[in-house]
């Protein structure tokens, strides 16, 4: 009775149905595997034997209540996710929003015929709503979990005044690419696809190029790396693998947390080796605050910020010699190209799709078919379960790449320093070494630590 029942519905009914038994099927696998992990972080109460040689109780316990923190809170904050956005489907929030973006650009004087500034109102509108809706998550998230932990630098100032400043900077960004896009896909014709794509690909390699130079530096202090033994180490290191490089930057990540990166950017000849302080031993400010405290009442937060952070020269430039790694591999490359393909595929699908008005009668549009509003239900919603099965692949891809990576720093000698650096960076950053096998396949981009160091030959910190 109920299979006849769906059967009879409307074919914008069975799209409408679809994609929210999709969304709650995809949501219920997550919740799943994290709770498996968290079983993990609940019931793993002392250092498993192969690891004691590489982990003290101390920081496997800090990191151990780390991770249990985090994962309770994104069951949290991903159950409102999900129940806010099937609301917000339930309840026309779509049409909704898209009818008081109308409503501004009447204002102005603007009416229906002027669709792009109709799509950019709805856009400042979406991404206002999501901008509020999300802060006392980030809130809670930065100035709860982060802090309780020893991580967050923060204060409730600085955070929201760099929140404002990045959603300024992205409307910036994203309303001038989103009226362009638009317009392309209006006059391109029959091929618009293709002149889409092609617009996208270049907009993505210019944010690329222009990101740390002009975007990067409005969020954070970038400052070369001062002359000395390290960046003529790192200089040697290049040169010795023909990798172009200009320029060496520090960046002053310590403003926000004590969680440490590295990376590099640029095409062609021009290529850039950011670091952050917090990476480096001798930079770090968070090892410039003198002797651990002793009074009691400081307890863990004292003593996870005034301990020993960051890696050593040597280690330095293992990390550094996987991240070239990747980039002598073809690992960049590689990335672009696939990622490239997937936008065609999506872009020659969504030139498909597009006429299909009960796609859009779907999600309430019964009279109008909005290019931004079928651009959204066909990337978001239509191509979910692609999206899912993506994401899986490119999740394995990247665990193969980290170690052809790691194998590559090794090659260069520098094995040991990489598993005493990778030993080092999980203790900063409280990572967990003991992950459930299925959590693990699914989410982990970077092999588990034990996996990386019997990979590399070593079990052993020296």
């Amino acid at each position: 009775m109920l299979m006849e029942t769906i059967l009879n519905l409307p074919i914008e009914n069975k799209i409408f149905y679809a994609v929210l038994v999709f969304s709650w099927t995809v949501y219920l696998w997550e919740a799943y595997l994290a709770y498996r992990q968290r079983r993990i972080y609940r019931l793993t109460m002392h250092v498993p034997q192969e690891l004691g040689k590489i982990m003290d109780t101390d920081t496997f316990e800090k990191s151990r209540l780390y991770q249990l923190d985090k994962s309770n809170f994104s069951f949290w904050s991903g159950l409102y996710s999900e129940t806010e956005g099937t609301l917000i489907l339930l309840f026309g929030g779509i049409p909704f929003v898209w009818k008081v973006a109308g409503t501004v650009t009447a204002r102005f004087g603007l009416g229906p015929e002027y669709e792009i500034f109709q799509s950019l109102s709805f856009l400042i509108l979406a991404t206002l709503f999501s901008a509020f809706t999300g802060l006392p998550w980030s809130i809670y998230n930065t100035f709860v979990i982060e802090e309780k932990h020893g991580f967050n630098q923060q204060t409730l100032g600085f955070f929201l005044k760099d929140a404002v400043k990045k959603f300024i900077v992205t409307q910036c960004i994203l309303l001038p690419v989103t009226s362009l896009l638009l317009y392309i896909i209006k006059i391109g014709g029959d091929f618009f696809f293709i002149y889409a794509w092609l617009f996208t690909l270049a907009v993505s390699l210019v944010l690329v190029t222009i990101y740390a130079d002009y975007i990067a530096p409005l969020f954070d202090k970038f400052t070369p790396l001062p002359e000395g033994e390290l960046k003529e180490e790192i200089e040697s290191m290049s040169k010795s693998i023909s990798f172009p490089l200009t320029k060496v930057y520090v960046v002053e990540g310590s403003k926000r947390s004590s969680h440490s990166n590295a990376y590099f950017y640029g095409f062609f000849k021009n290529k850039r080796i950011v670091l952050f302080d917090t990476l480096l031993e001798d930079y770090s400010p968070l090892n410039k605050d003198g002797e651990p405290e002793t009074d009691t009442l400081t307890e863990d937060k004292s003593k996870l910020k005034n301990k020993k952070q960051g890696c050593n020269n040597p280690e330095v430039l293992a990390v550094l010699g996987h991240e070239l790694g990747h980039w002598k591999l073809g690992h960049t490359v590689k990335n672009i190209v696939i990622s490239q393909m997937n936008s065609f595929l999506c872009f020659f699908l969504f030139a498909v799709l597009i006429g299909q008005k009960e796609l859009f009668m779907a999600f309430g549009f019964y009279n109008s078919q909005p290019t931004l509003i079928g651009l959204m239900i066909i990337f978001q919603f239509i191509f979910s379960p692609y999206n899912e099965v993506l994401s899986f692949c490119l999740t394995v891809l990247s665990r193969r790449f980290e170690f052809q990576a790691d194998s590559f720093a090794r090659g260069m000698g520098r094995a040991s320093e990489l598993c005493s650096a990778l030993i080092k960076l999980n203790k900063d950053n409280l990572g967990f070494p003991v992950a459930d096998w299925l959590f693990s396949m699914w989410h982990y981009s970077h092999p588990p630590l034990l996996e990386r160091l019997r990979a590399l030959g070593s079990t052993k910190q020296d």
